[in-house]
């Protein structure tokens, strides 16, 4: 069975009992994701992740029954990538009942799609539930729909917190629960149970369906959620694998035609490194496709760190050649049918990756050199030399490091690099994201952030896109795809327009219509896949005919009832934002 297929026979299985389905949000979360959510996270990192908001009780414009294959991105193994099983970017797919259906529906279900449609062996299938603690009791439950459905006891396994609770032992605040796991046991002849917590070569970890009934509060103790949700995730590079016959995920057909360009470009082929290649050049087009341009925060850093530690590699194969673009061209071409928004960005994909590429393998090079001619043990100074003069990510040190048995110091590089720039780990400091905070003041700024993306794009052209924002009660930063400073004369040219829709006293309408319709009316917006059949936009126009508006986006934060609220816009800077990517500051002025 091919991916394809399988996403398909997923969603239809899912459609036909009562699912909508919905599309994959982006790697980005979106401002109400962020809002909703209890710790910020940089990227989407499980199906569930855009659908907090409705975990927590909203109500989805589809209802109660979803379904989807999600683009998730994961950075926690990064070092675990080129063994059999890691990824960094991967696909889940997930079934969700928001405050519907319970236990007995969702096992069932797995159930019957692995033995009926997938035609996976009954008899190799195993299963964990969550055994109970001080917190929460054993899942009997889950226990008894196990037995029912035919599964062995001896094929039943109780694990704790660690093993069958979502999150991974329940220390984080949101909602939570324990889950029960499925298990495919792929040595066909042996005939004798064992736990598959103690053979992880044998067995593949194929589903998970996670109860949530439970919201952790922040001081650790847990109440009920306003209503039992079902979560369900199934890995499909995983359960491809299994699928497929294939020893690993990157003998896969999402994975092959990667893995044979990569060996016919290395002169010396290592399969770990091949491996990474292939993983993060994935990862690379997927987060570029959605806004992520290389730099040295946050978002950018990581994928910057991708870029860099592909370049790294691809020389340890002897890739002796401009690669990024052509490894970029077959993973476009093997998800276009299920990701088509790959190729419309195809262009500015290659190009972003292809000036990384360019920019850091001369200074690879030298810096390798330059990290040869070090003695001992890498210094915090040493460190930052390489990263400062070379551009060495300080995990890509670490990892050269490694290899010769040398240490880093990484608390002194972490305080000579304080006072040059953030790290991509005070990213994880919380914060509530684009819209910082939820006022009046903060309502006018959002709102002026779509006269400001619509005047851009009057001005620059209509190649300029929202790539982020955020809001604060003292001023807006605007995030965009533009590759060229701007002139005084366009700034003046922009806030001008945004002035003038302001003085006009435009109103804002609200407006719920299928996705099709709002796209056939030009709305625009950065987070719009995570949208259903049935979106909210945003417009700004005289009329309530929204294809008369001015500016129409896919939004879901606060906005004024109209322009004239949102009082004189002063664009107060505007600078790089990273490689493809521009940034405006702007205040009110009342």
């Amino acid at each position: 069975m091919t991916s394809v297929e399988l996403r398909q026979k997923y969603l239809s299985f899912f459609q036909s009992r009562g699912h909508k389905i919905i599309p994959s949000a982006s790697l980005i979360p979106s401002e109400e994701v962020e809002l909703a959510g209890t710790e910020r996270v940089l990227f989407t990192t499980a199906g569930m992740h855009p659908l907090i908001p409705y975990l927590m009780g909203k109500n989805h414009p589809e209802g109660k029954r979803l379904v989807n294959i999600q683009k998730c991105l994961r950075t926690d193994d990064i070092d675990e990538v080129g063994d059999s099983v890691h990824n960094t970017f991967f696909e889940m797919l997930g079934n969700w009942s928001l405050g519907d259906y319970w236990k007995k529906e969702a096992i069932s279900w797995s159930y019957e799609f692995l033995i009926n449609e997938l035609k996976l062996d009954a008899k190799r299938i195993y299963a964990s539930v969550f055994a109970g603690d001080s917190d929460a009791p054993f899942d009997d439950e889950s226990f008894n729909v196990w037995k029912k459905l035919g599964v062995p006891e001896s094929h039943i396994f109780k694990y704790g917190k660690s093993d069958n609770w979502w999150p991974t032992g329940g220390e984080k605040p949101g909602p939570q629960g324990p889950d029960t796991e499925m298990f495919y046991d792929m040595d066909p002849k042996s005939k004798s149970p064992i736990d598959p917590s103690q053979n992880s070569q044998r067995f593949v970890e194929i589903w998970n369906d996670v109860f949530m009934q439970y919201e952790c509060q922040k001081d650790g103790s847990y109440k009920p959620l306003k209503q039992k949700n079902v979560d369900t995730g199934m890995g499909l590079e995983r359960i491809l694998t299994v699928l497929q016959n294939a020893p690993s995920i990157y003998e896969t057909d999402v994975f092959l035609p990667l893995m044979k360009k990569i060996e016919d470009l290395s002169a010396y082929f290592n399969e770990s490194s091949a491996r990474i290649v292939a993983d993060h050049i994935r990862a690379a087009v997927f987060l570029t496709s959605d806004g992520v341009t290389p730099s040295n925060v946050e978002r950018g850093y990581i994928l910057r760190r991708l870029i860099r530690r592909t370049i790294r590699h691809s020389s340890l194969l002897k890739i002796n050649q401009e690669f990024l673009p052509e490894l970029s061209r077959i993973v476009i071409k093997t998800y276009d049918s299920t990701y088509p928004d790959l190729a419309e960005h195809q262009a500015l994909i290659i190009q972003e990756l292809q000036k990384e590429e360019q920019k850091f393998k001369k200074a690879l090079e030298v810096g390798i050199k330059h990290f040869e001619k070090i003695s001992g043990n890498i210094s915090g100074q040493n460190a930052f030399d390489l990263y400062q003069n070379f551009g060495f990510p300080i995990e890509l040190t670490e990892e050269l490091a490694r290899e010769k048995g040398k240490k880093v110091d990484i608390s002194s590089f972490e305080k000579l690099l304080k006072s040059h720039q953030q790290l991509s780990k005070s990213a994880s400091q919380k914060t509530q994201g684009g819209l910082a905070v939820q006022s009046k003041i903060a309502a006018r700024y959002h709102t002026a952030t779509h006269l400001l993306h619509q005047a851009l794009r009057d001005v620059l052209g209509s190649h300029v896109h929202q790539t982020g924002s955020h809001i604060t009660n003292e001023r807006l930063r605007f995030d965009f795809a533009h590759h060229e400073k701007l002139t005084d004369q366009q700034i003046k040219s922009v806030e001008s327009k945004v002035n003038q829709k302001i003085q006009q006293n435009i109103p804002v309408h609200k407006k719920s219509l299928p996705k099709a319709a709002a796209d056939e009316i030009g709305a625009i917006g950065l987070f719009r896949e995570k949208y259903g059949d049935l979106v909210n936009i945003y417009y700004i126009g005289q009329s309530e005919d929204p294809r008369l508006a001015y500016s129409k986006e896919f939004c879901g934060g606060p906005h004024a009832k109209s322009t004239g609220e949102i009082g004189k816009v002063k664009i107060t800077k505007e600078e790089s934002a990273g490689s493809g990517t521009r940034r405006i500051y702007a205040t009110i002025i009342r």
